[in-house]
């Protein structure tokens, strides 16, 4: 006989829990300072934050403060996943008799309340939202055996997701951002030589009006003087390093190629004369960050609100108060950059519907630019 005493609220929990983590792919956020509440998030659901709250519930006033608490940590929880507004189901298990504005309306965040396990398989209830619930109602005749069935699928699930992490974060070796950068290089002193011709590879709608298609890509190889191949190069260095750790070195070469064609493209058409240098590249390299970030961001943490949003605002700032400096092609790059990495996909986030649709809007762009620049 198992020695394992466990109430009614104990098991409710427990069961929403591994319900929302191993079958729906919620994931657990850390709040400090509260009690008796499991926060879940998964924001590629309407409900993008669950709350499940055992905490007594007296009273109409004490309800109206819990929200109050409640509120508070999902606007914490909201600037994290760079959302407007956060969807969230507040499930409470400990609500007394004298509470009477449950079925009240709240901005985005609906109540219900859930009194025993009964409930997970009322089709008006919980199971109305998840109709998958009642169908994972986990037997509990033996606290000891339920108890050890609920911790060994969470813990599976935990641990697949932990793989996944480490997969995607873990360093790897660098060898396409050292290449990109070797390249670069060499072509310079080529150019320095006089050994290519700065003109006939630079972009120019004039030079693809020609038919000389190539120069929206070698143009990406050019640079004008030692300074311009020194910043570029280390921005390069600096961002391409952790972009390639987390994409790989396959899709960080798609996504590069692509955010220096669509730099040049849009240079071309909207900047006017020639235009050379790695810089449209790189501000698709941040544009994918931007997006990685996204995916990411409860993991990231404000990285991508104090870090890389801030850094492509300030560089384009810059490119705009600054003579010379060709702004058209750094949004064009970053513009291509976002749609690439939409296009190879975020390792465990990507489904084929969501890359087919980045593969269609990037070559639907490049069709587009061109279109305007030859017609």
């Amino acid at each position: 006989m198992s020695s394992l005493r466990m109430n009614s609220m104990d098991e409710v929990t427990m069961q929403l829990v591994h319900y929302f983590i191993t079958k729906e792919n919620y994931q657990p956020i850390v709040v400090n300072g509260l009690q008796n509440e499991i926060w879940l998030e998964n924001t590629d659901k309407y409900f993008e934050v669950i709350r499940i709250n055992s905490n007594y519930i007296h009273n109409d006033e004490q309800l109206d403060f819990d929200l109050y608490k409640a509120k508070t940590v999902v606007k914490q929880i909201r600037k994290k996943m760079l959302s407007f507004k956060c969807n969230t189901l507040n499930i409470m298990l400990n609500v007394g008799d004298n509470v009477n504005n449950l079925s009240s309306s709240y901005k985005n965040m609906e109540l219900l309340k859930v009194n025993s396990i009964n409930d997970l398989g009322n089709d008006e209830g919980l199971a109305s939202l998840f109709p998958e619930l009642k169908n994972d109602i986990i037997d509990s005749s033996d606290p000891m055996d339920f108890f050890i069935n609920i911790t060994d699928d969470i813990n599976e699930e935990t641990e697949r997701k932990s793989r996944l992490y480490d997969k995607v974060f873990s360093q790897k070796p660098i060898v396409v951002t050292y290449a990109l950068i070797v390249i670069n290089i060499i072509v310079f002193i080529l150019q320095y030589m006089g050994i290519i011709n700065t003109n006939l590879y630079a972009t120019s709608a004039y030079s693809i009006k020609m038919g000389h298609y190539w120069v929206v890509l070698t143009s990406a190889f050019l640079h004008a003087d030692i300074i311009h191949i020194l910043c570029n190069m280390y921005s390069l260095y600096f961002i391409g390093v952790q972009l390639e750790t987390v994409l790989g070195k396959k899709k960080f070469i798609v996504v590069y190629l692509i955010s220096a064609i669509m730099g040049s493209l849009a240079s071309a058409l909207l900047s006017g004369g020639a235009a050379i240098g790695a810089s449209g590249a790189i501000f698709g390299l941040i544009g994918a960050m931007l997006y990685f970030g996204y995916y990411y961001r409860l993991y990231l943490g404000n990285v991508v609100r104090s870090q890389i949003i801030p850094v492509i605002l300030i560089n384009l700032f810059i490119g705009f108060m600054l003579p010379g400096v060709d702004n058209f092609g750094h949004i064009g790059g970053l513009v291509g950059g976002i749609f690439a990495a939409m296009m190879v996909g975020i390792e465990g986030k990507s489904d084929k519907m969501n890359r087919l649709n980045g593969a269609i809007i990037t070559i639907v762009l490049i069709a587009f630019l061109l279109f305007m620049i030859v017609r």
